[in-house]
């Protein structure tokens, strides 16, 4: 299956997915050694975002977000990729700055969580079999 949709950040990544659909904000709910949702009331509390293509409806929250997602990468704990429904600025910086490749809008809808899927931000494309 190949979905189409927005590329925001170039590159690739092959990764399980990790899936939400409540929204993220890198500021507060996720740990920036760790790589892991530390916000109670968030559905993804307790799990790692490390070397997952992470999906989700959209960021929020301050924009110091975009420096986290950077801690996550230089401390080795960032997703693969991100697909986003709709990426705001916070998100799309964040994986710029990282090397994360990143889409959006995409046509079509996404396979369960754990699903080998491989982003192409350069393209806009998500592909998984």
């Amino acid at each position: 299956m190949k979905l189409s949709g927005r590329s925001i950040s170039k590159g690739t990544a092959e990764a399980p997915l990790l899936s939400t659909d409540v929204p993220l904000s890198f500021l507060g709910q996720v740990d920036a050694k760790t790589g892991i949702i530390i916000d109670k009331a968030h559905p993804l509390y307790g799990k790692s975002v490390a070397g997952k293509v992470l999906a989700f409806p959209y960021g929020k929250g301050s924009t110091v977000g975009s420096y986290v997602i950077y801690a996550l990468h230089k401390n080795g704990v960032a997703p693969a990729a991100f697909i986003v429904k709709q990426c705001e600025t916070i998100v799309a910086v964040g994986a710029i700055i990282s090397g994360i490749p990143a889409v959006d809008q995409l046509s079509g809808n996404l396979p369960e969580d754990g699903h080998i899927v491989k982003v192409n931000g350069t393209e806009g494309t998500v592909t998984y079999a």
